[in-house]
Formats: structure tokens, sequence, C-alpha cells
């Protein structure tokens, strides 16, 4: 099974386009989404071709292949204009032997971490920096925002066969870890 992982796309056509292009591309069979899809928030400049409609639109077509959670920009009107439900504040995945803990981050992030066992996995966005990392014993993971990065470039995050990789929309890898156990960078 092949994920894409998206997070803070809050509004943005032009990256939520780039985001179904690279879903394409890669042949996923699932959109992840960690939250923030329609509202830029009021911490946030708008996001580059800022039409949350478009972006409603977007998902829409693709309903049957998302999973979402809810963001701190997420609300029951933006569940209104989507027709796969996001405001579960979690929610887990069972995949290749891990235990998937998907998150916004608002919550629960590295600092402040859910109940996991060994080998778990976090992933989450909200702060808009990537990350792939072991610590102790569960991995923690952030795709960053494909909208609005506070650093490098817009990237996701792609799962496949034990390993997941932030990239950019230009094809360069940010970060690559392996979920065995086994350092990809």
């Amino acid at each position: 099974m092949k994920l894409m992982f998206i997070s803070d796309v809050h509004g943005s056509a032009y990256y939520m386009e780039e985001s179904i292009k690279q879903f394409e591309k890669e042949k996923c069979d699932y959109l992840i989404s960690l939250g923030d899809l329609l509202y830029h928030g009021p911490r946030n400049d708008l996001p580059k071709e800022y039409a949350p409609k478009k972006v409603a639109a977007m998902l829409n077509a693709f309903k049957d292949k998302i999973i979402s959670v809810r963001g701190n920009c997420d609300s029951e009107v933006d569940q209104m204009m989507l027709e796969f439900p996001i405001l579960s504040e979690y929610t887990h995945l069972f995949i290749d032997g891990h235990r998937f803990f998907l998150t916004h981050g608002h919550h629960y992030h590295k600092e402040a971490l859910p109940p996991l066992s060994k080998n778990d996995v976090l992933v989450y966005g909200h702060y808009h920096v990537p990350l792939a990392q072991k610590t102790g014993d569960i991995f923690i993971l952030n795709p960053s925002s494909v909208s609005l990065p506070k650093e490098g470039t817009n990237s996701f995050g792609i799962y496949e066969n034990h390993i997941f990789t932030i990239k950019t929309f230009d094809g360069e890898v940010v970060a690559s870890i392996d979920l065995r156990g086994e350092d990809g960078n």
C-alpha cells in the first residue's frame, strides 16, 4: 500500500492541485490529510491562489481516497463543504505491522506524545517543518506544509514498504526514514 501525506493546505488551490498531481504521479492508494485544509487561519498570510471553494471541489473528487483528521483551523463549516469526514482529532492506521497515530499536531506532537507502543509511528502537521526521526522506541514524522512551510520548501510525505519519505514538489528528497529501524538518510 502506498500513502501520500499532506498537511496545512490552508485553502491554496495551487498547492492542492500540485498535491493531486503528485498523488497521481506516485500512484498512491490513499491521500492522508493531517488537517488545515480550507481556511488559512488568522496567524497565516494568504497562501498562493487562496480559493477554499476550489480546494473543496478538488478534494471532493477524491473523497473515496482520503483519510483526514481535524486541524486547528478546520471547523464544522469546513465539514459542510467536504464530502468526507475531517472532524476527528486523531485516527489510527495499521499498515505493514506499524500502528500510525495520525493527528494535526496542535495537541499531540513530539513534545506532547500520545500513548504509543514500541515501533508506533506518530504523524502530524501543524508546525510546517519537515521531520523524520526515531525517538526512543517510536517514530515521529511531519511532512511539513504543502502551502506555507516555515523551513525549506513546500513538501509532502510518501509511505511505501516501511519507508517514509518527505519530498518537495520538484522531487527532491528532504528526509527519509526506514520504519524497520534503519535510518534512510
